[in-house]
């Protein structure tokens, strides 16, 4: 992303709801601790979006906010939304998922990384053996919202979910995920679909991997049927490097991924749109039932910062981010999920030191 004429990065700030107001503000603390070793200027914004604000007065996501996050921000740390209090979860649908499409955050970037074999439940493999990405496109599929009911709550009770793919849509996620190998000497691309069942939408993105495969011929590009895909990084995850699929099958897949590397606590994403605001977050949800007990795993949301800091060019402190967790998984100084002693709170301590140190 192209440095903005200010000196300091503008980061909004949203907590979200359960965990995500204990996780993120580690992460931020691990963040500042991070520009202030690398000597950079951070300016932090924090919202309160969330449940409980959405009780007390019914905000969600302000008509003002995606423009407001345009012309004033360089990116957004966003934690889980989702709380028992709201029904259906709307303000959380209305926040992330309002923020991916009218901010068209396309690509949706979820690293599955090893950082210890003791962490994969997977037998005699070994960090060499996972290191991938998947790459699911974010503003399109069945998660785009088209569909509805008809006599709803009567036995003759109609539900509709169409699967929107477009020519645009399905080009620039591929693409994307092609431009990335190329940009990092990576040699393998899968792109995963279901096109032997689902003929129209995944016939389209069969046709349009195959164009643009076309341009990038040093690379070793393949195609898998989702469920197969699915079965092969249980049984040889070395074998992928960038993974390449829609919506619902990019959710899928880079859940099973992060399983494969210790669990959801582990996994952070970015949700993209290239060198425009974009918008990073820890996989997991809000889990209501641990909220409040310092027991909640930092390191997505920690990681999820060192993805905002390599997007805003950030690389050194990006850098020394995801060393102070691997130093930290090394070391045990972690959450019980993952085989530590450490609350959320000390595992923020214990990895912004590490981080200010370095």
């Amino acid at each position: 992303m192209a440095e903005r004429s200010r000196s300091a990065k503008r980061i909004a700030i949203i907590p979200g709801d359960g965990i995500g107001k204990e996780v993120i503000p580690e992460a931020v603390k691990v963040l500042k601790a991070a520009a202030a070793a690398g000597g950079r200027e951070l300016a932090l914004t924090e919202f309160d979006w969330g449940a409980d604000r959405y009780l007390r007065d019914g905000t969600t996501l302000p008509a003002d906010a995606p423009e407001m996050f345009r012309r004033d921000f360089d990116a957004i740390l966003l934690g889980a939304l989702g709380d028992p209090r709201v029904p259906g979860n709307q303000h959380g649908s209305d926040i992330l998922i309002g923020l991916r499409f009218k901010l068209d955050l396309y690509v949706n970037a979820r690293p599955c990384e090893l950082f210890d074999r003791r962490l994969t439940p997977l037998k005699d493999r070994t960090e060499k053996d996972i290191n991938f990405i998947v790459f699911r496109e974010n503003t399109e599929g069945l998660y785009s919202g088209v569909g509805g009911f008809f006599k709803k709550g009567t036995a003759d009770e109609i539900a509709t979910q169409e699967d929107i793919n477009t020519r645009k849509g399905v080009e620039r996620i591929i693409r994307y995920a092609f431009e990335f190998a190329r940009g990092r000497g990576l040699k393998r691309v899968c792109m995963s679909d279901k096109s032997n069942a689902l003929a129209f939408g995944h016939d389209l993105w069969q046709r349009v991997f195959t164009e643009v495969r076309r341009e990038y011929t040093e690379i070793e590009s393949s195609h898998m049927y989702i469920d197969n895909l699915l079965m092969q990084m249980m049984r040889d995850p070395s074998q992928f490097q960038v993974i390449v699929t829609c919506n619902l099958f990019g959710d899928i897949a880079s859940d099973l991924g992060a399983g494969l590397i210790g669990g959801l606590g582990l996994a952070p994403s970015g949700n993209i749109h290239p060198g425009e605001v974009s918008l990073f977050e820890p996989v997991h949800g809000s889990a209501p039932d641990i909220a409040g007990k310092n027991i909640a795993n930092p390191m997505g949301a920690v990681l999820a910062a060192g993805m905002m800091c390599a997007y805003l060019g950030w690389t050194a402190e990006a850098q020394n981010i995801e060393k102070a967790v691997r130093a930290a998984i090394r070391e045990g100084k972690t959450t019980a999920d993952i085989g530590g002693p450490l609350g959320t709170r000390q595992v923020g301590d214990w990895l912004a030191n590490r981080v200010a140190s370095s």
